[in-house]
This record gives structure tokens, sequence and C-alpha cells, in this order.
């Protein structure tokens, strides 16, 4: 054995031939030792080579270490510890997407894709469809989201068209004018005597039949006087209704009598888009319905999208809010693109309001179970979004699901009915996605809102570890019930962390933390040695830091690329610039970054406790007092810190023992592992972190984890791979090789991967 110094880094140990994935502050050692074929893997730090040798091993035999320099302090722990002695297996897990099922359970223990019976009927009536109080009550008939209907102006002067803009079409009721809407287009005729109707239907005719000539209106702007009316809430539904019925007018209060006026906005708005477009678009800007939307027609050509931007922009800025979105099934070499335009969410703030209209403005909510197939999860949401007309922070979710999988997870929407939800059903579908489950509920869902994840998976060519010739089956089961009773060290999966290999997530969230902000632009950004159009758009960026240029190269389907670029190209490329552009990730995506790094920091953190202190509970160490835990989400006083007495009676098992995920609301274990947590932060720059990024609304509580989990229900069978409809290659029938079907739950925030690990002793 060569020997060295005790040294204040982490020393790293690698026994057999098992890949070594662990860090040091400036070199690793790794040792290597032959053991009757064993293999096992551990970390050892702050002691010596000799002691450390002793305390984790003391049956082995000769040994040696080996030094060598590690300039990449990004090596990681967290493929590093097992907390199980048995030999495990190989075998190929998600072999396709179809082998590795996800189904979320909810906070009632139920699985999200089965239709319960709570769901039945759920469905209520849209905020717009509630009863009416009186005839005369204008907003009993109001302006309802997605139907459009036609609504004619006078005979002689209309088109006689279905006024619709192009996406809202699809929303269209086919069975006639509803009743509510044949009482909304004789509200005038309850309100004004028929004389004076008849005159503003003659105005309103000649205004279109002058302006459809091009003739000029001579002189000041013609008016029409309804005359006076003293009644303040029958000026308000005239003001309304008038707008409603001819959107190409205006209303003006003077000294209670009201004046009708040309919509010189109106016929701008003309030049730009298609009248039907105008006439929608005026009718929805009245109804002030706050949660609906407005999009116009797709259009192919930027600089008029940037005209019809400019236009809403200048004119209702301080009431609504533009977006573009790509159009779905656009042709890639000439993209349609769509404008959408919806109310600012502060907009009635200040306004009084009846209690109709308070029930009215309450925000939808609209609860579903997504089923994706093969789909990073932002990736999913960034389609729904642009098919619903909002954005993606619109959405809500328990947790994060994996990407080559079947996966089931609950999430609610809002802004959305779901009724309107229930029309994109067919449509998702060609993105292998489906929805179910649609219901209204009252609020949103929030991250970690469930009780955990069932599995259901596929493991394919099983076969034994390399110089094992030892029953297959035995050893696999074997390995099943040894995780079954000793559990599994509860790592985050390389999941979290992307699957990038030049930049992870957590590098990302380190660089917010530390406001870093062009640099987290950059990493974002930056390429992988591969040859494909979203990577050589990553790499033109970091040429030439051009926003502009990458977006035409960048895909359509990058949806979380090309909302950063677009906001580059409108802030630039500075600190402020660089802020900006974070701030088109929806907030959980935003947290998500930072959240990775606390989540490598947690991983590093493990190994080390239980290389320094194995399966021991010592003085120093943090335990949770609750005996059923199923989440990371319990308080600071349920926490406790354990005594020397306590050490020496035993009275803590290693089960319970947690590691805090960095957050400002934590407490550190007092002993060396503590220690080893503030070397990590100020080798990391973060001393003085208070984890939280105000520049982008981000704070970081932080959370305990425990150490160990168990796997809950697990269930298994082993088949001949011809039993699951599989064929292999040159495979033959007296050589068929064996399947694994495994079943459990695990807790929430703990990955099915992680667990499958311990059991193989494999690392994927």
């Amino acid at each position: 054995m060569r020997q060295k110094a005790t040294r204040p880094e982490t020393l790293v140990l690698r026994i057999g031939d098992r890949r070594q994935i662990g860090v040091t502050a400036t070199e690793r050692w790794h040792l290597k030792e032959e053991h009757e074929g064993k293999s096992a893997t551990c970390c050892i730090s702050n002691i010596s080579p000799e002691s450390a040798l002793n305390q984790q091993f003391p049956k082995l035999g000769h040994c040696y270490l080996r030094m060598e320099e590690d300039t990449d302090f990004r090596i990681r722990f967290s493929s590093l510890c097992f907390i199980t002695d048995h030999v495990g297996f190989h075998g190929t897990i998600k072999s396709s997407p179809s082998d590795f099922v996800v189904i979320e359970i909810d906070e009632q223990g139920q699985l999200v894709n089965k239709a319960t019976s709570e769901l039945i009927g759920k469905v209520l009536p849209e905020p717009n469809n509630f009863a009416k109080k009186t005839k005369l009550d204008f907003q009993s008939f109001s302006f309802k989201e997605g139907s459009n209907q036609e609504v004619s102006t006078v005979t002689g002067c209309s088109d006689n068209q279905n006024h619709q803009s192009g996406s809202e079409k699809e929303d269209t009721i086919n069975d006639g004018t509803s009743k509510g809407e044949e009482e909304k287009v004789d509200v005038l005729g309850n309100l004004l005597d028929e004389k004076t109707n008849e005159l503003l239907n003659h105005f309103a005719c000649d205004i279109k039949e002058k302006w459809n000539s091009e003739t000029e209106l001579i002189g000041s702007s013609p008016e029409f006087s309804l005359g006076r009316i003293l009644d303040k809430n029958q000026r308000a539904i005239l003001h309304s209704a008038v707008r409603q019925k001819f959107p190409f007018l205006i209303t003006v209060g003077k000294n209670s009598e009201i004046v009708v006026k040309p919509n010189l906005e109106y016929k701008e708005l003309c030049h730009l888009v298609s009248e039907e477009e105008a006439f929608d678009f005026f009718k929805y800007l009245d109804a002030k319905k706050e949660n609906s939307k407005f999009t116009f027609k797709p259009d192919t050509n930027k600089d008029h999208r940037k005209a019809v931007h400019h236009f809403v922009n200048k004119k209702f800025g301080n009431l609504v809010e533009t977006k573009s979105f790509p159009e779905l099934n656009y042709n890639a070499g000439n993209p349609n693109v769509v404008i959408t335009v919806r109310f600012r969410e502060k907009t009635h703030k200040h306004r009084k309001r009846s209690l109709f209209e308070c029930r009215d403005q309450k925000v939808i909510h609209t609860a579903f179970t997504l089923r994706k197939e093969n789909l990073e999860m932002f990736e999913a949401l960034g389609f729904l979004a642009i098919k619903l007309g909002v954005i993606p922070s619109d959405f809500s979710y328990a947790g994060l699901k994996d990407k080559k999988a079947i996966t089931y997870q609950a999430m609610v929407v809002r802004k959305v009915t779901p009724e309107r939800l229930k029309n994109i059903e067919k449509e998702i579908e060609k993105k292998r996605m489906n929805v179910f489950n649609i219901r209204s509920v009252d609020d949103s869902l929030r991250l970690g809102q469930l009780k955990g994840n069932h599995f259901d998976i596929i493991i394919r060519n099983l076969r034994n570890q390399i110089n094992d010739s030892a029953n297959l089956r035995e050893r696999i089961l074997e390995a099943i019930e040894n995780v079954k009773n000793k559990g599994f060290v509860n790592y985050y999966g390389p999941q979290r962390f992307g699957m990038g290999r030049k930049v992870h997530t957590d590098q990302i969230g380190l660089a917010l933390l530390k406001s870093e902000m062009v640099e987290a632009v950059k990493l974002f950004l930056t390429p992988e040695d591969l040859d494909d159009p979203v990577n050589k758009a990553k790499k033109y960026f970091l040429q030439t830091e051009d926003a502009k240029g990458t977006l035409s190269l960048m895909p359509e389907f990058k949806v979380r690329e090309r909302a950063l670029l677009e906001s580059l190209h409108r802030f630039g490329m500075t600190e402020e610039g660089c802020i900006q552009a974070w701030f088109s990730f929806p907030h959980s995506m935003r947290i998500f970054y930072v959240h990775a790094y606390s989540s490598k920091i947690w991983n590093e953190a493990v190994s080390y406790r239980l290389a320094t202190y194995g399966s021991r509970v010592v003085e120093g160490d943090l335990v949770c007092l609750d005996e059923d835990v199923d989440d990371e989400h319990f308080p600071n006083s349920r926490v406790h810190l354990v005594t020397e007495e306590e050490e020496s009676a035993n009275t803590y098992a290693i089960h319970q023992v947690v590691l805090p995920v960095l957050g400002y609301n934590i407490q550190y274990p007092k002993n060396k592992v503590g220690q080893w947590y503030q070397e990590v932060l100020s080798r990391d720059g973060l001393q003085t972190c208070r984890f939280k990024v105000p520049t982008l609304k981000l704070n970081v509580p932080g959370c305990y984890r425990q150490i160990l989990k168990h796997p809950r229900n697990v269930s298994y069978q082993l088949m001949e791979e011809h039993d699951v409809d599989v064929k292999t290659e040159g495979s033959h029938i007296d050589e068929a090789t064996l399947s694994l079907l495994i079943s459990f739950d695990l807790d929430a925030s703990c990955y099915a991967t992680v667990c499958l690990r311990e059991i193989m002793k494999h690392d994927f």
C-alpha cells in the first residue's frame, strides 16, 4: 500500500471494478481490492486511509491506493453508497417507455389514473352561465369566451357573417344562438324606445357604409345621442349593450347623456387585420372577461405581427397583454404564429363590483389527469399552453415525472374551463398525451402535494454480475427481499440533474444562487458534442450571442430555449436582460434549477455521512421524531439533535436519520457532517448565501430528507422474454432470457431508478 499523509479533502474509496463517481476538493483517492470476487463501494473523508480501511472494511485483505489529480470537481457522489450487502444482478431498464409506467398517488392514497366516483358529476357550470338576476342586468348576458357567435348588426348593413377569428372557430357552438345570446341582442330594444333604437341602427349603418366606400368623414366626427338616462345602472348596461352590438362604435357619457360616435381605433385595426377579427376583438375588449382570451388568425409575416402587437399594446396596453405562439401543425420552413390577447390580472382590482361580478371574477381552476408517453413534462406543458391560449406558469402540478416512460399525474390549469380542456382532447393525442378526470376545483396544486408514486417496471435481459456463477433466479429474489427489508439510500436520481454531459441542471442552479444571471444563461445554452439542430443553434449562440439568429436556427419544439432567446432578443444579453429572460420561465422551472443544486449537495452529504459513521446513529445527527414520514416537508420542531446519551443508549435507528436539503430555514448536524456542509458551501462560494434570489422571486426555505427509504407494496414476477411479447435479435428458444416484472410504491420525491440501483447493485 502506498501511504499519503492525512488531508482535509474528501477521500474516495473504490473497491472492486465498480465505476467511481465520487468527488474531492482537489484530489481523488482510488482504492481497488480483490476479495473473493466481491465488490463494495463507499467513501471516506477527513480521515487517514489506514483508519478508514480499519473502520469501514476490517475484514478486507490486501489493497492499494492510487492518488490522481482531479480538476473536475463535478464528479459526483450520486451513485456511491449501498446500504445492503447482496450481490445483485444486471439488466436493462427503459427499453421502451411502456417498460416504465409511473402513476401518481394523490393525498387520499388513490391512483390518479383511476376515474373515481368522487369525480363523477363534478364539472361545474362556467361562471358565465350563472342564472340571471333580472331581465335588464346585462352582466347576465355577458360575453362568453370562445363562442364568438354571430351577432347581426342591422338589416341592410350586416355582412351576415359569423365573426370568428381563425383559432377560435373550434369553440363555436353549432346548435344555434342560445337564449341568453338572443336576449343580449334584445337589450337595446328593452332600454330604448322604438324610434331611438331605429335611429341608432341607421346611424351605425351610415358609419359602416362610409367606411366601406372609403369615403372620408368630413368635419368633426359624427355623433348620435341616445338621450339622458338618469339611472346609473341602466346607463352602464346601455353603454355595454351598444358596444357589444356595434363594436365599431364607442359611447361617451355627458351629464347622464349617452352619445354614440365612430370607433376610429376599430377602423385603424381594420387596416391591419380583417374586419371580422376587428369586430370580434372589440367585442372581446368591451366584455372585460378577465379570464378570457382572444386569438387573431395565424400569420406568417413577422413584421405584420409586430405591427399588430404594437397597435394593441399602444392603445390598450394598460388593459391587456399580447403574446405570440407558434401554431400547432406548423410548416417548419414557414411557421404560422398566432397572437393571443388576454386581460392583465389586476385590471379590475380597484373597481367596485356587484356580488355577481365578484362571483364572475373568481379565477377558474380546472383539474385533470395528464397521461404522457416519452415526453418531457415541460415540453408537454408548453404544448398544452399553446393549445389553450395560456402560459406554462398557469399550470400547477405535484411533482415532475420521467421523460422515457408512460406517466400519469394530477394537474391544475388556471383560466381554462373544463369544457375548453375537453375540446382539445383529440388534438393532443398526436403528441402522445391524454387528459381525463377533468373537473372544476378551487385552487392550484403545489409541489409535493401527493402521497407518492406507483411504478410498474419491466427489467429485461437479466444476467449475473461479472464473475458470479450463482443461480440467477435466486440472486434476483434475494436482492428484492433484501431491499424490501433494509431499504435503499434515498439519493436524488440522475434525472434530477439532466442528461447532458457538459452541463447539469445543478450548475445552472448554483449560478442563479450566486446571482450570476449571464453565466446561468450561457450554461443553459451550452451545447453538447452533437451535430443536431438544437446543439448547432446553441453553439452559434455561444459564439455570437446573436439571439435573433439563434431563434431562426432553434427548432420550434424547444419551447424553453425559444422563450429564453425571445426575451434575450428583446432585452439584450446584459445582466438585466438575462434576469428578464429567466422570467420567461414559470416560477416552478426557475426554482427547479436551484433545487437541483441543493439535491446534488444532499447526495454528496449522505454519501459522506454513511462513509463516516456507517449505520450507527451518533451524537450530532438529526433525526425525525415522526414515525410515519412520507414527504420532506416536516417542521424544525419535529427534527431532533441526537445527544451523547442517546447515542450510547441506541435510542434511534438509522432509518430515522435525516439530512438537511439546503435552504434558509434548516439546521445542520452538529458533527463532522455539519462541518462538511460548511466546507462545501465555502467551496462553492455560498458562505453568505441566504438562499433567496429576490431578482428572480426565488425563496428556498429548505427541508429535511430521510437518508433511507423502503419500497412499499412490492410485487414481482420472473418471466421468460417471449412471455412478455418481446423478441431479441439472434435469440434462440432454448436460450430465452429472463425479464423481471416488478411493481412497488415509493413516497413522494423518491426515485425508482435509485431503488432499482440498490436492488441490482448496478448503475444505469
